[in-house]
């Protein structure tokens, strides 16, 4: 499903983009007016494990989900991709193809630069080269910070971290409570264990204790941030 314009909150989200907007004005003009836009419908397939890398993608609205599956058949969510965030340039520059599936998660937007094009930008903007590795190092401190977590930190406190992350990517402000902030990536808490690499069951039970401490609220629609200083005290208290 297809539309040549960005919607002007689309066209926000990939402008306001922290690495994006970092950018040159020409390189930015240059990358934007190379680039097209796909929307998908929740669920639909974006690119499969194993595809011919033909494009630079960056989500506009919506998330991208990135997933990979078990030995066992079983689907494992790895991560979302937000509104601002590129990705896909790792396997145009090594020429290797798709390590996972990508797919839309609600009503998703994308914005892409075919590959002959990024190498076209890449000869007349020397910049992007620096910027690309720069992104790149911001991706494997990520990684790295996600792997000392997962063996230093108890699961509390990094599902703590994990709705401040949301709320900061996805966070609508509650119309009824200024303080309270409603995540807006409407996650099953089957998807957020996976995250977090953890049993919906002990998810369930951390949340629900969080929920009696005041921190959040868990509503049918999804999840609401009352308390962010709450959050962070759990994080805190367990580095």
């Amino acid at each position: 499903m297809d539309d040549p314009i960005l919607s002007i909150d689309e066209r926000e989200a990939i402008n306001g983009g922290r690495w994006f907007s970092s950018l040159s004005p020409s390189l930015r003009h240059d990358i934007l007016r190379c680039a097209y836009v796909k929307r998908y419908k929740d669920s639909e397939l974006i690119s499969a494990r194993g595809d011919a890398s033909e494009e630079w993608i960056a989500c506009a609205k919506g998330a991208v989900r990135v997933s990979s599956t078990s030995i066992s058949g079983k689907q494992v969510t790895l991560t979302y991709v937000e509104p601002g965030i590129w990705f896909g340039d790792v396997s145009i520059f090594d020429g290797e193809r798709r390590t996972h599936d990508a797919y839309a998660h609600g009503e998703t937007t994308i914005l892409c630069v075919a590959r002959g094009d990024l190498r076209k930008i890449l000869s007349q903007h020397v910049e992007l080269y620096e910027a690309l590795l720069r992104l790149h190092a911001r991706r494997i401190r990520q990684l790295f910070g996600l792997v000392e977590d997962l063996n230093t930190l108890p699961l509390r406190a990094r599902l703590a971290k994990q709705l401040l992350h949301l709320a900061r990517s996805y966070g609508v402000p509650s119309l009824s409570d200024g303080q309270e902030t409603r995540i807006g990536l409407h996650l099953a808490q089957e998807e957020l264990a996976q995250l977090l690499g953890a049993s919906r069951q002990r998810v369930n039970q951390e949340l629900k204790s969080m929920e009696r401490e005041g921190a959040i609220r868990i509503e049918p629609g999804g999840l609401v941030v009352r308390q962010r200083e709450a959050l962070m005290k759990i994080v805190e208290a367990d580095h």
